[in-house]
């Protein structure tokens, strides 16, 4: 699989083709909100939603921005990963 950044979401890829994907709005204030996480319900139940999060953690870290996850998915994952804390924004 595939995972590549785009306009304000990052996409998993199979076969050349969209399996899932994280999509964030950007308040220009040093803030993303995750608003939505979907994958494909054929490729559910194989971590993708887990690893769109971790991405997306992973791109907030490399450019000094905080997320608020407000999608119910990524909600769930930040309150489950301890990890993710120092990415959180405040509400």
């Amino acid at each position: 699989m595939d995972f590549k950044r785009g306009d304000q979401k990052i996409e998993v890829y199979e076969d050349h083709q969209v399996v899932g994907e994280i999509t964030y709005s950007d308040t220009k204030g040093g803030k993303w909100i995750i608003d939505h996480t979907y994958v494909d319900p054929n490729h559910r139940n194989q971590q993708i939603g887990e690893q769109l999060v971790k991405a997306v953690v992973g791109w907030a870290r490399e450019e000094q921005v905080k997320l608020l996850p407000l999608c119910p998915f990524a909600k769930k994952e930040f309150e489950h990963q301890s990890s993710y804390q120092d990415v959180q924004a405040n509400t």
